[in-house]
Formats: structure tokens, sequence, C-alpha cells
């Protein structure tokens, strides 16, 4: 394997890059990072990723830093997206191990020395050593449908909410597709690749907690456009990625076999055909009607919730095929991800 001969497991000096929005978690991220105990990371990388050219200064989060604030370094990343956001925070490290979290997380209150401990315990072909993700759910009630999509962090592998890689393996592999352009699907493109170049990534045993953050009633809308994501990952990876980044299958095929059926009602409705617009508007109302089921019942079944779940239901399959299919096209001549960070 390339890259590793010269790498050893027991130096465990690291930087931490953190790409934000300068959201309201921001502050909570450093505080909880300056208080936890253990080795302090040589640097920390703020990647100021706003897309307004002059976007004001970060005086409030930086200050809640204490000692660490002269070790710390903003860079502007163009909002362009938090993987050439980590990229930029990559360009500005020159420790041996990076480790990335999200600025809406906070880590454990010994974090820095469950994560010191973590990369001790390497072996030179290990690249990655994965993050516990924790994330606090409604004890009163049954959680919502957005709840329990970000539950779901805490199952998923290579998640760069609080993800530690070698710099030199990042490097090695070019660091991060950034024509993913949001927090879906970038992380486990990478650990894909960091594995087909023969490297080793494992989970560890620090633990940070991942909240819940609130979100409109039409979040699960925007988030269909990650099936854009999973059209590249489809072409970059083959049709069974999913198998190899260990990652749920979704509901694709039914939000496809769902528009297709809505879009044959409309069709035969228009050329007369009664019956056969009859029976593909039955087959779109059963597929939408099981598809909210499925929403509904895990959850609090408020008012809000069943009237949200219901209409974001109608609509999310053909959202999803459009983008699945826009996706499709836009990266059917995709090469492979080549740009190596200096």
């Amino acid at each position: 394997m390339s890259g590793t001969s010269s790498l050893t497991g027991t130096h465990s000096a690291y930087a931490v890059v953190i790409p934000t929005l300068v959201r309201d978690t921001l502050a909570d991220c450093l505080a909880a990072l300056a208080a936890a105990t253990g080795p302090k990371p040589e640097r920390i990388v703020l990647v100021d990723d706003r897309p307004d050219p002059d976007p004001g200064p970060l005086e409030h989060p930086l200050s809640v830093l204490g000692d660490l604030r002269d070790r710390t370094t903003v860079v502007r990343g163009g909002g362009r997206g938090p993987a050439a956001a980590r990229n930029a925070g990559l360009r500005a490290v020159d420790s041996p191990w990076v480790a990335f979290l999200d600025d809406d997380v906070q880590v454990g209150p010994h974090w820095c020395e469950q994560l010191a401990q973590d990369l001790a315990d390497t072996t030179p072909d290990t690249a990655g050593v994965q993050g516990v993700i924790a994330v606090p759910l409604p004890g009163e009630r049954r959680p919502t449908d957005w709840e329990r999509n970000t539950a779901g962090l805490a199952r998923a592998h290579w998640i760069t909410a609080d993800m530690a890689y070698r710099t030199d393996a990042l490097r090695q592999v070019g660091g991060f597709d950034e024509r993913f352009r949001r927090a879906f699907r970038e992380d486990a493109d990478l650990a894909l690749r960091v594995l087909d170049a023969g490297w080793r990534v494992r989970q560890g045993r620090r633990t940070t907690r991942h909240p819940v953050r609130p979100a409109s009633r039409w979040e699960s809308l925007r988030a269909q456009r990650g099936n854009a994501d999973d059209a590249l990952m489809r072409h970059l990876h083959g049709p069974d990625w999913w198998q190899k980044a260990v990652a749920p299958r979704g509901r694709l095929r039914a939000h496809l076999a769902i528009t297709t059926a809505g879009a044959a009602a409309c069709v035969f409705a228009a050329l007369g055909r009664r019956r056969a617009a009859t029976a593909a508007a039955l087959g779109w109302a059963a597929g939408t009607g099981e598809f909210a089921r499925s929403r509904i019942v895990p959850g609090p079944r408020t008012r809000y919730e069943v009237t949200t779940m219901l209409a974001t239901s109608a609509l999310i399959p053909p959202v999803a095929t459009w983008h699945w299919l826009s996706g499709l096209w836009r990266y059917r001549n995709a090469p492979a991800w080549r740009e190596v960070a200096p």
C-alpha cells in the first residue's frame, strides 16, 4: 500500500477542522471543545463557508475558546459546500491527523483524551477513526419524522460529524470530492476511496453529542436533493455502492413507482382512457398512503405532524424522482475525483 511506510501508529498530534455557516450552534460546539480534557489540538481551523463576500467577524464564537483562541485560524470557504470547506481546512493544517467536526455537535467532556487514545491505538495502515455519535431524543413523546431521521446519524458509517483521518491519507486520495455540495454522501464517498487505496477505517471510542436542530415542516422535501448525490455515488462506485458504504437503501424504487403511476394517471386521463387512468390513480393513492402511514405511525401523531406527513408524502416521490433523474444526467460522464490538496 502506498503512503504508509513512513507513518507511525503512535504519533497522535492532531488538528481540528470545523466547516461552518456560523449558526447559533457554533459557540456551543467550540465551548465543548475548549472544555474537553486531554491533549489539545495543535490547531483549530474554522472554515467560514458563508457565501456573503463580507460576512462579518466571528468574535462571539471565538470568545468561548479561551486559551485555544491563539491556536485558532479562520479561513474562507466561499460558500461551495462542506466538502470544499473541509478541503480548505485540510490545506491549512500540517498535523499528522485531522479531526473533522460539524458545527452543530458538542464533543464529550473527555473527548480530547479519548481522541488521543483512539489515534494512539491505530496501526500504520489505519487511515481513519470514527467517533461515536449520540443523538438525544425526547423521552416524553415519540420522536417526529425529522427527529428519527437525525437519530439515524448515530448508526451512520464514516460520518464526518466526528471523524479523524491521517492527513497523508487524505492527500493521497485527493481529499473530499467537491461535487458533493451538501452535507450528504461526501463522507461515504471519501471513505470508499480511502478503503480502495488500501487503508483501513475503524470505529473509535470517543463520544460526541449531535442535538436535533430545528427544521421547517418542509425540510424533508429539501432533503430529496440528496438523490442527485446518490446518482453521483452510483456513477463513481457502481450500482452496489449501497452495500459498500453500509448505507440504508431508502425508498427510491418506491418513489419511482409512485411517480410513474401518478404520471400515467394524468396521461391516461388526458387521452380519455378512464379505466387505465383510474387504475393508475389507485396505484398512486395506495403507494402514497402506505408511505404516509409508514411515517405517521412511529411519530407523535399530533395534528401538525400528521398534516405535515400527509402533505410531504404526496410531494416527496416526484421531487425525489426529479433529483435522481437530474443527477443521473448531470453526472453521466463525471470522472473520478483527482484533485489533490497541496
